[in-house]
């Protein structure tokens, strides 16, 4: 009996697709060449965005076209799809450089404090090392000027297992600020200070996308210098708020700070949460 010329029945359900090559998912990434078969435009991926992939040409051209199969690679077609996102990994460490404590139930305040000379201060304080003192129980409290320090120590009523540390502004050997702090310190009491003029040049200067903090001439308030140095406005209280918001929101962790300012930020922190030892 002679054999059939077909092997199966060509008009068997499915037969219009037998032949139809199947459009691969292939995930975009920059520099992947494909074609758009319908236009004959063919670039290599630059950028993906609302839906869309962008390709350029040899000559610069670029153009968009919405994700999803009609385009070719090598000759195949493929359905193109933007790349998986990754799980975003666990943190390990904190914006202050010490690793993430595990969960925990919250911790009663300690009767121990930290008081921050300045608003500014305490907002970078807190950015930095706030996972920290949650951690430890240790609250912070906001201090408006040295002035006020004498009254507050005494109201506070420090001692071995309620220790006071406060962190002020420029404290400079023989000022009226150092005679201050030399009235109140003891061993429950640490006073420390950072050496900058403002706490904005704490921040390290390349984070502002400068080489080095300007001198700011006499007689000028001295954020505003800094705001005019950064080319932002600098004609009232509300345009140096917005100028500190957008410097403090390029600071990333303990490294976009001179390290004078995390020296004696880690001071305070050992001072209040180090248990005195009963005798």
């Amino acid at each position: 009996m002679a054999a059939s010329r077909y092997d199966r029945d060509v008009l068997a359900p499915g037969w219009q697709q037998a032949h139809r090559r199947v459009s691969v998912e292939t995930p975009v990434s920059v520099g992947l060449v494909v074609e758009e078969p319908t236009s004959g435009f063919v670039g290599a991926v630059v950028r993906w965005e609302n839906g869309l992939v962008v390709l350029e040409d040899r000559k610069g051209a670029r153009r968009s076209f919405p994700f999803g199969p009609g385009f070719w690679i090598d000759g195949s077609p493929v359905d193109l799809r933007p790349p998986a996102r990754s799980r975003p990994v666990a943190a390990t460490h904190n914006a202050s450089g010490s690793r993430v404590a595990a969960a925990a139930p919250a911790k009663v305040a300690r009767a121990s404090r930290i008081y921050v000379e300045g608003w500014h201060d305490a907002e970078l304080v807190e950015k930095i090392w706030g996972d920290d003192l949650r951690v430890e129980g240790v609250v912070v409290e906001y201090l408006g000027g040295i002035d006020d320090l004498p009254a507050i120590v005494d109201e506070f009523a420090p001692g071995p297992r309620r220790r006071l540390g406060v962190l002020v502004d420029h404290l400079v050997t023989g000022t009226k600020e150092t005679r201050i702090v030399d009235q109140v310190r003891s061993g429950s009491v640490l006073v420390t200070g950072h050496p900058f003029i403002d706490i904005w040049t704490a921040i390290r200067p390349e984070r502002a996308g400068l080489a080095a903090w300007p001198e700011v001439p006499r007689g000028i308030d001295y954020k505003t210098g800094l705001s005019r140095a950064l080319g932002r406005p600098a004609s009232g209280q509300a345009d140096i708020a917005q100028t500190w918001r957008w410097l403090l929101g390029r600071v990333r962790d303990w490294r976009d700070l001179d390290p004078a300012l995390p020296r004696e930020v880690e001071r305070l922190i050992d001072f209040v949460t180090t248990e005195p030892q009963d005798h």
